[in-house]
């Protein structure tokens, strides 16, 4: 066995802005190295399909989904919010990495490959049920989520948001959802300044201050994280993947490395393997220091092997 890698050439053609952080050079630095740490040998790519507006609509609301489409600019580029661009190809990249989500879902229930990662963009983890911010279009796990729910009637399933900033998208999508644990670990009193004080059952936030370094943010996921896993026993192991909180990354001021990748995807993994066949989907959010990215991404692929 190993993993499956889905992506598509589409979702490099939502570019607004050379200087957006939030750029098509990310797929690419992750696919050089990959080929630089020969992980390109052992792992499997796949082009990933486009998400029929059908599988949208269960995590997002349609009216905004008709609304982000009618608005879709014929040139130039808009602004959703002040950090969120749309251009022509925006929806098109969007659609694609929804579709990765949930081509790796069909993945890891059907095939030998119980691991799957989409590298993909733009992100999706801020995306609430009605409302594109913080450079994500259509939240790709939530997208996966539903899809693994009503296509395999599955009842359990957990989400895993190691990226640096809250997935609070995600968890406005689910927060009254008893069939989604929902784990998130960022850094407090940071964009999008939610999550400190959710009180539904099936959340574990942890926040965590300004300059945590990789002990003191393992220690913290270990203790509120994995008991909350393991009570569970989820069928399907879902991961929103940023690499946001790299040392090297100034998007924000946590020092983790890859050997702290490296170590919660071996974690989640074996957690998978005792709880549901060892099925993971892993889907790219932030990580903007282009070497710290691919370097972690390496990190995070070899954890889950």
């Amino acid at each position: 066995m190993s993993i499956t890698i889905f992506s598509h050439p589409d979702c490099e053609l939502h570019n607004p802005d050379e200087n957006h952080p939030e750029c098509p050079e990310r797929i690419q630095a992750i696919n050089d190295q990959l080929i630089r740490s020969g992980m390109e040998f052992v792992v499997q790519q796949k082009d990933a399909g486009m998400a029929h507006l059908d599988d949208i609509y269960r995590a997002h609301s349609k009216i905004y989904v008709d609304e982000l489409i009618a608005k879709s600019p014929q040139e130039g580029h808009i602004w959703l919010d002040p950090d969120t661009p749309m251009t022509p190809q925006s929806l098109q990249a969007a659609r694609r990495a929804a579709g990765a989500a949930i081509d790796a879902v069909d993945e890891v229930m059907n095939a030998d490959n119980q691991q799957a990662f989409c590298a993909v963009r733009p992100p999706g983890h801020h995306a609430t049920y009605d409302q594109a911010m913080g450079f994500c279009l259509f939240n790709n796990i939530a997208i996966a989520a539903c899809y693994a729910m009503h296509k395999y009637d599955l009842e359990r399933i957990a989400i895993i948001d190691f990226d640096v900033h809250h997935g609070n998208g995600t968890e406005d999508i689910f927060k009254n959802d008893d069939r989604v644990l929902f784990c998130s670990s960022f850094q407090s009193a940071f964009y999008p300044f939610t999550g400190e004080d959710s009180n539904h059952k099936n959340i574990v936030n942890v926040p965590l201050a300004a300059g945590c370094k990789g002990p003191e943010w393992r220690a913290a996921v270990s203790e509120l994280w994995f008991n909350a896993i393991e009570e569970m026993k989820p069928q399907l192991i879902l991961i929103s993947a940023g690499f946001d909180g790299h040392a090297e990354d100034d998007m924000a001021q946590f020092f983790l490395r890859e050997d702290d990748y490296h170590w919660i995807s071996e974690q989640l993994k074996q957690l998978a393997d005792r709880h549901c066949k060892g099925r993971i989907v892993s889907t790219l959010e932030g990580g903007y220091n282009l070497s710290a990215l691919g370097r972690s991404v390496v990190a995070h692929l070899k954890g889950m092997m």
